[in-house]
């Protein structure tokens, strides 16, 4: 509990303090306390009211909140109070509050919760606030409040200790009610398309749906080795099949890979799926739903991100292709042509140019020349996309569940939409050929025999869906957190939730 001998002394001082507030009759952990209005309430409806306006029709409001500055002068006090973001001064005086009441202003702290009862005024300065008539003991903060935490030096600090972070970072709470108001646009934004919201399992007996390392799981009633979802998406394709023509999920998924300002084992997907509609018609759902979202949470569709200016009104198109072509470092020399792309030889060729120019490429001989491309993708264009930007035209053999361009089998109707560097959302026409996903998912199974742990598993039961005939059908994944990142402009992914995933602090000390 405590991290060093200054915090245990203190602990014991504030208890001492505790007990001479019991003794004035406080009841020292009260289990409510009705307020007349919050702090935000007040400030929303009285922030402009002038002082003669106040003086001459007297406002009586009782108000709660945690105690972030507090100074005593003689006879009189003033203290800070904070409570939803937003935060009121309150003026205490001895012959206001009488004897035990102006005891029990002296034995406050920082950090700690009270109630004051009063009437709105405002000071010599101009400042709203109340002068109290009656103080009412909440809660002791037992431990100090840190010094300057905004903007401390130690950011894991914040991660780990999330809830001082919320109160004495304010910016940091803005975050999360922008996160919030994130979700409830993305609801909005499906529910007024008539989508379903739905729920799928979190533990399955096969982690499918994308190509990542699952964590896994015993279930010990019935004696199964399961995993944790990487994603839902094989389950809401079976509702789909099953009738349910527009769904959409907001879920939880769990990886078992690194930790980056961009990734976190634990993170928070949407995925929608809409029969009757192919990978075009998710493109400009996309790009209507960005622009929404962007609109509801900050009123603009521009936002700032990493120093750039991100517009989520204009949205580029690219093939995979194009972008390699027109992200091409000059360093490597002349950029390959489409004719390139056909060529095994050839993409060898780039991939040593690519080397050669320090690129860290991940390339084995032999494997899927689809899968060479994507990898020179990665390390030439992505980190260009900063701009909101949709790629499209993905190989097939890293899309083991997408349907196939008609005039071109070597590639699938599949897009990713990319913004401030980074992969947003993923979306294709899906593959609704039971045969055709029964051989994707062999070479899938060919992949993992060659040493790739994150290829596609066998789902016998998901074909088994697709052979009760799924409709054409348009699906896609979009990274909540990831949104969030560029919605608030925050640079790591941990900024974002609220309790992202850390080392123990002995391990992290070693």
């Amino acid at each position: 509990m405590f991290d060093s001998e200054f915090e245990r002394n203190l602990f014991e001082l504030r208890r001492g303090k505790l007990a001479e507030i019991e003794k004035l009759g406080q009841a020292v952990y009260p289990n409510q306390f009705p307020a007349s209005h919050t702090i935000p309430q007040i400030r929303a409806k009285w922030g402009e009211t002038t002082a003669e306006a106040l003086d001459t029709d007297r406002v009586t409001v009782t108000i709660a909140g945690r105690i972030m500055a507090i100074r005593v002068m003689g006879k009189a006090g003033f203290a800070t109070l904070q409570q939803g973001g937003e935060r009121l001064q309150i003026y205490v005086r001895l012959d206001a509050v009488g004897e035990l009441g102006w005891a029990l202003y002296k034995l406050l702290d920082l950090g700690d919760h009270i109630g004051a009862s009063g009437y709105l005024f405002r000071t010599r300065t101009g400042e709203l606030s109340v002068h109290v008539e009656r103080l009412t003991f909440l809660s002791k903060a037992m431990l100090a409040l840190p010094e300057k935490f905004h903007g401390l030096a130690d950011v894991e600090l914040r991660y780990r200790q999330r809830y001082v972070d919320l109160f004495s970072n304010l910016d940091a709470r803005e975050v999360f009610v922008k996160r919030a108001k994130v979700l409830r646009a993305l609801r909005r934004f499906f529910d007024e398309r008539d989508y379903l919201e739905v729920e799928t399992p979190m533990m399955q007996t096969i982690a499918g749906g994308a190509n990542a390392r699952p964590f896994k799981t015993h279930h010990n009633a019935l004696d199964m080795d399961l995993f944790l979802r990487i994603a839902p998406e094989l389950y809401l394709k079976r509702l789909v099949v099953g009738g349910l023509d527009r769904v959409y999920e907001i879920n939880r998924n769990f990886r078992n890979e690194g930790v980056s300002t961009q990734h976190n084992p634990e993170f928070t997907m949407l995925e929608f799926y809409q029969a009757y509609a192919n990978y075009e018609d998710m493109m400009q759902l996309t790009i209507d739903l960005l622009k929404f979202v962007a609109l509801e949470v900050n009123g603009t569709t521009v936002t700032e991100f990493n120093g750039a200016q991100l517009d989520f009104a204009k949205v580029e198109k690219l093939t995979m292709r194009e972008a390699i072509i027109k992200f091409w470092p000059v360093e490597a020399g002349e950029p390959p042509q489409f004719s390139d792309f056909a060529s095994e030889v050839t993409l060898v060729e780039l991939v040593q140019k690519l080397r050669a120019n320090g690129a860290r490429l991940d390339f084995k001989v032999g494997e899927p020349a689809g899968k060479t491309i994507a990898s020179i993708f990665e390390v030439v264009a992505e980190e260009h996309l900063v701009q909101p930007t949709i790629i499209y035209e993905f190989p097939t053999a890293i899309s083991p569940l997408s349907k196939q361009k008609p005039d071109d089998p070597e590639w699938v109707e599949r897009f990713e939409i990319y913004a401030g560097g980074f992969e947003l959302g993923n979306a294709f026409s899906e593959l609704n050929d039971p045969l055709e996903q029964h051989k994707r998912f062999e070479e899938q199974l060919k992949e993992r025999d060659r040493g790739d742990d994150e290829a596609h598993q066998m789902d016998e039961d998901y074909v088994r869906a697709l052979a009760y005939g799924l409709p054409p059908t348009g699906g896609e994944g979009i990274g909540i957190d990831r949104l969030t990142m560029l919605m608030t402009g925050s640079k790591s992914i941990r900024d974002v939730i609220l309790f992202p995933l850390m080392r123990n602090v002995v391990d992290s000390e070693q």
